[in-house]
């Protein structure tokens, strides 16, 4: 599994970021995590708000930080 947090190094972005490794961590999947901040690359997932989350090339969350609760619960869902 790849999760993909996209956003520009915004503070919001950031804490994303947090709590995806948090939840990465309190599973047993095989997750990759990737940073993508090339506007480009994250308008290519039709994102227009970040952060985004996008979890095997599937955009699942924009314009919200989620809690690593709910991040855990796609991964499950998702794995």
């Amino acid at each position: 599994m790849i999760i993909k947090i996209l956003g520009t190094g915004c503070k919001k972005c950031n804490l994303l970021e947090e709590n995806v490794k948090k939840a990465v961590t309190g599973t047993n999947a095989d997750v990759q995590v990737e940073k993508v901040t090339d506007l480009g690359e994250i308008t290519g997932y039709g994102v227009m708000s970040t952060p985004a989350l996008v979890i095997d090339d599937r955009v699942v969350s924009q314009g919200k930080v989620l809690k690593p609760k709910d991040i855990e619960g796609f991964i499950q869902k998702l794995g």
